[in-house]
């Protein structure tokens, strides 16, 4: 499957008003390759193993593999992960058609907030919501591939 999407700093609480879930997710990763990111995911209680390949050029399109695997499963995969993980809790909001995932990281990344709304096709405009903040689609530093390996609070902002 091939994933379009666009990612977006975000500059305010105000999703949370509308939000219609909310998750908490925590995932590391088995290979952090920029040709190949192998993750496991814990969400809800339940496992997922995801393959992701290179992005475009502009950032918005990959190759994403994603499989539902047993609880048990993923949290041995976690073991045998790189060297730390991401935490996160994900809020899903319904806006102009779309529905944006804003990820409000923990630990090593707090302070981050991220929105990602997925799209059929590259060109595929949106509405863009107050809270929605600069662009950052294509800025490796956002993929959480990389988060985990130069977290949020060692940036030089």
């Amino acid at each position: 499957m091939v994933e379009i999407e666009r990612k977006f700093r975000v500059r305010s609480l105000a999703y949370r008003e509308v939000a219609v879930s909310m998750q908490r997710i925590v995932q590391g990763f088995l290979n952090t390759d920029p040709e190949r990111t192998v993750r496991v995911r814990i969400k809800e209680g339940n496992g997922y193993l995801t393959i992701k390949g290179k992005s475009s050029e502009n950032g918005t399109t990959r190759y994403e593999w994603e499989r539902e695997i047993p609880l048990k499963d993923a949290k041995k995969l976690m073991e045998i992960c790189e060297s730390g993980s991401i935490e996160k809790i994900r809020y899903a909001v319904p806006f102009g058609g779309h529905v944006f995932e804003i990820d409000e990281f923990q630990g090593k990344n707090a302070g981050l907030i991220v929105a990602e709304v997925e799209l059929q096709h590259e060109g595929q405009a949106i509405e863009r919501p107050e809270w929605l903040g600069e662009e950052v689609t294509g800025d490796s530093r956002y993929y959480n591939s990389q988060l985990n390996k130069q977290p949020y609070k060692t940036w030089k902002i």
